[in-house]
């Protein structure tokens, strides 16, 4: 830990981002052990990882990003507030533009441009498009930690890249399974598993250098990776989890009270 914390943010950041894209990897492993997973037991790690998220955006981001508005040129909620729905509007046009498939969707029901790719293709490409906004969202917290501002913490960047990792463990899982399940190999579902969260080092290593270069900008680029978040949240983790009658609405639920709990209890306890 010690020499982790000697190095600069953006090899923090890439290490993080190593580290979660791993934990995807470790979840997209379990087809080796499972051909299936129960879709009650889908739905709330789904869930969970949307608990997490919601957590995160705020504790880990949006908090500190209304601190450090404090004494500057605009008004303190200006930089948040323009950072945030920048962050959703980003990710709404790239819900837009890329193909790509929720979980137990048919591939009639693809968003995005329409395209000759595989349901295998589609799936990841889903999948991607959330851990964009999360890798983006480790490596500004480690540059916003290099930058020594009081409200950001190396403790609490640490604890953001550990509730992450965290969730991406049953969406690594979410996406090799289903797979298998459509005759996919165990290998090749476990590749397509963990290539959804390759993605993670290279937006935490492009968030890190971003804000030590631009460091005004630190505000609006932490309250943008938590619109990006939680318009993943609501726009496809949410509505996938509930999908399934009552009882399943009711376990996913307490999965995203969960996920939430946690992720706070990290992010408070560390941060």
């Amino acid at each position: 830990m010690d020499w982790f914390i000697t190095q600069g943010p953006v090899t923090q950041a890439l290490l993080a981002g190593l580290f979660t894209w791993g934990v995807t990897a470790l979840g997209a492993a379990t087809v080796f052990f499972f051909k299936e997973i129960n879709k009650k037991i889908l739905n709330g790690m789904l869930a969970f990882a949307a608990g997490v998220m919601i957590a995160a955006s705020f504790w880990s981001l949006l908090s500190p990003a209304i601190d450090m508005s404090e004494g500057g040129v605009f008004p303190v909620w200006v930089p948040p507030l323009i950072g945030f729905l920048l962050g959703a509007g980003t990710l709404w046009v790239m819900d837009k533009v890329i193909p790509h498939l929720h979980l137990g969707f048919p591939v009639a029901e693809a968003e995005g441009p329409k395209t000759s790719w595989h349901r295998s293709v589609l799936l990841v490409s889903a999948i991607t498009l959330h851990n964009i906004p999360e890798g983006l969202a480790v490596g500004v917290a480690f540059g916003a930690a290099y930058a020594g501002l009081e409200s950001a913490s190396m403790a609490g960047a640490v604890a953001l890249a550990v509730g992450i990792g965290i969730q991406n463990f049953p969406e690594g899982a979410a996406v090799s399974v289903p797979l298998r399940r459509e005759g996919f190999t165990r290998w090749k579902s476990f590749v397509y598993g963990q290539f959804s969260g390759m993605v993670e080092p290279f937006a935490a290593v492009a968030g890190a250098a971003l804000v030590v270069v631009f460091t005004p900008i630190l505000p609006y680029a932490l309250a943008f990776a938590a619109g990006a978040m939680l318009f993943v949240v609501v726009e496809e983790l949410i509505p996938e989890a509930q999908r399934g009658g009552p009882g399943m609405t009711d376990f996913a639920t307490m999965g995203a009270i969960l996920g939430f709990a946690i992720m706070m209890t990290l992010d408070v306890a560390l941060g």
